[in-house]
């Protein structure tokens, strides 16, 4: 709580800095954003635990109103510079950050880029940046679904580095060099002294297509036991017209058994998802998954059977303005393990009701 206070107040204080700052020069812009995204979430099953599953890490709180993420950022835009900062708080930064030292637990976002010449758009940032790997962000609002994929909540949100990215002329390509501490980490993990790195290509042949290929290689443990892990993200993102918008994405990953094993125990997971946004306060979308970590490389179960979960699910989104809208999902899971928690043991399955209002100004 003391944290938090000593944050808020602290942006309080920068607020005004960052305004008059925004008067002292033409060229300098700076604007201030904020999100908030409160939500309730529920399974069917009775007895229910109020925590839900492990390996989710966004609205995981059951059968209580509570705040998913709510963030206060200022950003900075000019033609060679730029800069975010974001202070944030929530059921998900408590999830997702949990292993970082103090103050950073409550870091959204904080990074700073220069533009590294004059007639090519190369840019270099360095700080806590969002993650380079899906096509789903923290933030809710930005998601064809309201929940997160089991694909997103068990790879990256956020990475702490430097990352260089060139974009073409005709903006169809964009590629980016990644230099990290981890995997979704902004200190690195006790006792490793290895870098990560990443990659990203993004391919727009058209207004209509997106192609997205993300990599992650490297070792996320102390260098006593270094494993490494090798990861890819491909996904394709297809909207012929303004109603309609596809994606099909797969995430595979390997990691070495052991210290300088030759043998990789590997996960996988495909994903679909279809939204329609018959008019425009109005959209539908469902999603179909399946995730198998049978090695339970990135999922540990409760009977440390193996990972190998179905999930399916369907929204309703009502834009209610242009700064609020109100989403409602119902989503089923199947286990080939009981890994959900139910009147005191696991079970195979659950279904979930979630409700949220999300507000960005």
């Amino acid at each position: 709580m003391y944290n938090m206070k000593k944050i808020f107040f602290s942006s309080l204080v920068l607020l005004p800095l960052l305004s008059h700052s925004q008067t002292d020069s033409s060229n300098k812009a700076i604007s201030i954003t904020a999100y908030t995204e409160i939500y309730y979430s529920t399974g069917l099953k009775k007895g229910t635990s109020q925590q839900h599953s492990s390996f989710l890490y966004s609205y995981n709180r059951l059968k209580e109103v509570n705040l998913n993420l709510g963030y206060i950022k200022a950003s900075h835009a000019a033609a060679n510079t730029r800069a975010n900062i974001a202070l944030a708080t929530g059921t998900y930064m408590n999830a997702n950050l949990a292993a970082e030292p103090g103050v950073l637990k409550n870091v959204f976002e904080a990074n700073a880029g220069i533009k590294l010449s004059k007639k090519k758009n190369i840019w270099l940032d360095a700080g806590i940046l969002p993650s380079h790997i899906g096509f789903e962000s923290a933030v809710g609002k930005d998601n064809p679904t309201l929940t997160r994929s089991i694909l997103a909540e068990n790879s990256p949100y956020y990475e702490a580095g430097v990352k260089a990215t060139y974009t073409a002329a005709s903006n169809k390509l964009t590629v980016a060099l990644l230099y990290l501490n981890g995997w979704q980490r902004i200190t690195r993990a006790e006792g490793n002294t290895t870098p990560a790195w990443g990659h990203q290509l993004i391919y727009k042949p058209s207004d209509k297509l997106t192609i997205n290929s993300s990599s992650f290689a490297g070792n996320d443990k102390p260098d006593s036991i270094r494993q490494m892990r090798y990861f890819h993200n491909l996904y394709f993102q297809w909207q012929p017209n303004s109603k309609l918008n596809i994606t099909a994405g797969l995430d595979a990953g390997f990691q070495q058994r052991s210290k300088k094993s030759r043998q990789f125990n590997n996960w996988y997971a495909p994903i679909l998802i279809v939204k329609l946004s018959p008019r425009p306060k109005y959209s539908i979308a469902a999603r179909a998954e399946y995730y198998t970590d049978k090695n339970e490389v990135i999922v540990t179960t409760p009977q440390a059977t193996g990972f190998q979960v179905f999930s399916s699910s369907v929204n309703f989104d009502y834009n209610i303005s242009s700064h609020i809208v109100w989403r409602n999902e119902a989503r089923i899971f199947n286990s080939k393990t009981p890994v959900f928690a139910a009147n005191n043991k696991f079970t195979n399955g659950n279904t979930f009701i979630t409700s949220s209002l999300a507000v960005a100004f």
